[in-house]
């Protein structure tokens, strides 16, 4: 029988690993699929790593793996990944806010045949007015980026193993999970399902983090913010254009004033798009920096089951 891997990645979420793992495997038992499931600990704070091993203990379904420290969701997943085994695997948040009863559709629509099945979102939840508008706003960018529609993306999907290799096989270090996995481009369906309440805890991301997210993956996918710096230029020796000959005209018919205010407006646009261009450049820079280092997307410090070990996920 094939076998499904369900990947958690968990950031302080001790309260409820052990309701996770029991929810999913209740789930999956009963549809009748050999499963197994892997927590990844993104360097918590919090007893989060003993509970993934007290729930290894309980279900041999589970298996667990420490990074040496948080490295973000994107290499968390991507380090369940490659820690997995199954024919086909579901990333899934550790929250519930994910209905795990979606995964057993997501499974059937795999059996007939689709390498990608996401989990789209029929609703986001009771988030913030504020959040809502910069998420469409974030994924409206995204979809024109990539050319692929984003509106309602999310990590809740499953692959098959001929995706997640070719996922693995990728390179760059600014990994962009909901992108790639859309864009590598097999056969893929889509689910709907309703977000829960988170049983335990808040959420982690605040507004800081989000937005980082967002230039991170936008800068990781495209060079529009580079293009928009030529546009810029443009807009400005247009506008400098017009300011000149306003000012011969003004001089040929006498009536040049100093102009103070008008200069100093102009030294301060161009000044501010001077240092805007400069800081899109400079941060294009440091992320190819970032890549040329070639560093490993996160360290595993531990596994459930064996002794302390580091591991180079590269």
């Amino acid at each position: 029988m094939p076998l499904l891997s369900v990947v958690i990645p968990a950031y302080n979420e001790q309260e409820i690993i052990l309701k996770t793992a029991a929810a999913v495997t209740q789930v999956l038992e009963d549809a009748g699929i050999e499963h197994e499931i892997v927590f990844v600990n993104d360097g918590s704070r919090d007893g989060t790593w003993d509970a993934i091993e007290q729930a290894a203990r309980a279900d041999a379904h589970v298996r667990g793996i420490g990074l040496s420290r948080n490295f973000g969701k994107e290499s968390a997943i991507l380090a369940g990944l490659r820690e997995s085994r199954g024919d086909c695997c579901v990333v899934i948040d550790c929250d519930l806010q994910q209905p795990p009863e979606v995964m057993v559709e997501m499974y059937r629509l795999w059996e007939q045949g689709y390498k990608v099945v996401n989990g789209v979102k029929s609703d986001r939840g009771k988030e913030s007015a504020f959040h809502k508008l910069a998420a469409k706003a974030f994924y409206a960018a995204m979809s024109a980026i990539v050319k692929l529609d984003m509106r309602k993306a999310s990590d809740y999907k499953l692959l098959d193993r001929e995706v997640v290799e070719a996922l693995l096989s990728m390179p760059e270090r600014n990994y962009f999970f909901r992108a790639l996995s859309e864009w590598v481009g097999y056969p893929s369906a889509s689910v709907e399902y309703d977000v829960r309440e988170r049983a335990y805890g808040k959420t982690k991301w605040t507004t800081w983090s989000l937005f980082r997210y967002a230039l991170t993956n936008i800068t990781s996918f495209s060079a529009i913010p580079l293009h928009l710096i030529t546009a810029l230029g443009c807009f400005v020796f247009v506008v400098a254009v017009v300011f000149g000959l306003i000012a011969l005209v003004q001089y040929f018919k006498g009536t040049a004033v100093e102009g103070f205010t008008t200069v100093i407006l102009l030294l301060l646009l161009i000044g501010s798009v001077i240092m805007i261009s400069l800081g899109i450049i400079g941060y294009y820079i440091s992320k190819i920096y970032e890549e040329i280092k070639q560093r490993p997307k996160y360290l595993v410090a531990v596994r459930t089951g064996e002794k302390e070990q580091t591991e180079k996920g590269l």
